[in-house]
């Protein structure tokens, strides 16, 4: 696996002039951030060596690179998901590239469903911890050198970039709340007694992503802010049937008001 994450991020290097030191993973529906980037450069992931293909819905799958908030970025333009059929080490292969590509910052973002009752379709959640629902873990096996075997997790989601969100938000008057993001394997929506469940265990909102692409992050030293957008609703009462589609038109809809967080913090970096 090494050897094949040398090997991608050699190929990228020897594609492009950029050296970003932020890295933004897009989530369902959130492509349109990337219409924001000055793109100089992208590659769909099926031209990457050893990348993954993405097979959903919403998720373009391609890397790009280019300028955000005047600074050089690198974007996935979709991510992958366990419940694809990919294994834990390919779900977080680009990561481990960034790693080599010499990236400190990733920004997440992701659709998910919204178990705290004052919650609202729309929300910007600002993840602040998470639990990890997931039936395998991503450092399961041989540890790799970026960092140690039993990583310490307490600050997973860092908290001067998320001092930093607060502050753009109060400037720029954007409603914003917080939590923790629950993940699970997927692909079904949560059933109700489900939703209940992971409200009690403590999470805000669940979803099928960006824990396993966190936790390998932060192993290997990058820090991490993330985005939830609140796209349906698992409170009791208001449960209603749910499609991929819905979540992708209300993911649209509030991706101005995240894109408008994210181009300053990286300015702010």
């Amino acid at each position: 696996m090494l050897q094949k994450i040398q090997q991608t991020a050699a190929w990228i290097k020897s594609h492009t002039a950029s050296r970003p030191l932020t890295a933004i993973i897009l989530g369902t529906g959130l492509g349109r951030l990337a219409a924001e980037i000055e793109v100089k450069d992208s590659f769909p992931y099926a031209d990457i060596p050893n990348f993954p293909l993405s097979t959903v819905e919403g998720h373009s799958g391609r890397l790009i690179f280019g300028q955000l908030g005047g600074k050089e970025v690198m974007a996935m333009e979709g991510r992958f998901h366990f419940y694809e059929g990919y294994s834990m080490k390919e779900v977080t292969f680009p990561i481990r590239v960034m790693y080599e590509l010499g990236i400190k910052n990733l920004f997440v973002s992701n659709a998910s469903g919204g178990m705290n009752p004052e919650f609202a379709i729309g929300d910007l959640m600002l993840i602040r911890d998470h639990i990890n629902f997931m039936p395998e873990h991503p450092l399961h096996g041989p540890n790799f050198p970026t960092g140690p075997r039993f990583p310490d997790m307490h600050e997973a989601y860092d908290h001067e970039l998320l001092e930093m969100a607060r502050q753009i938000a109060r400037e720029q008057g954007i409603k914003v709340v917080e939590g923790v993001y629950l993940a699970t394997q997927g692909p079904t929506f949560e059933t109700p007694a489900e939703y209940k469940m992971y409200r009690i265990l403590g999470g805000d909102a669940v979803g099928m992503s960006t824990v396993p692409e966190v936790i390998v992050a932060h192993h290997c030293g990058i820090r991490v802010f993330g985005v939830s957008i609140i796209t349906d609703l698992g409170v009791e009462g208001k449960i209603v049937e749910v499609s991929h589609e819905e979540v992708q038109r209300a993911a649209n809809a509030v991706q101005p008001l995240m894109a408008s967080i994210f181009r300053e913090m990286i300015k702010r970096i």
